[in-house]
């Protein structure tokens, strides 16, 4: 059974994690992590959500966020696809 789409509201509240496959890095290095950080700022400066917390793993990330000018899955397209 699908699951049921998620309320994303302007000021939504959201626990987003991200996993790699079979428990793969997504992290490689510095460089990617760097990477990953800049594009999660440059999200908050264009006001697209705000970030409250997270926690950077080499296999998997947790953000809590807040939804502001753009729905949830444009902003993680934006900020996984970099």
């Amino acid at each position: 059974m699908p699951r049921l789409p998620r309320l994303d509201d302007p000021g939504a509240l959201h626990h987003v994690m991200g996993r790699g496959i079979e428990r793969r890095k997504i992290f490689l290095d510095d460089e990617d992590l760097e990477k990953f950080l800049s594009r999660l700022g440059d999200l908050a400066k264009k006001q697209a959500m705000r970030i409250f917390a997270w926690a950077l793993l080499p296999n998997y990330f947790h953000l809590l966020c807040q939804t502001q000018k753009q729905p949830l899955a444009s902003s993680m397209r934006k900020l996984l696809t970099g």
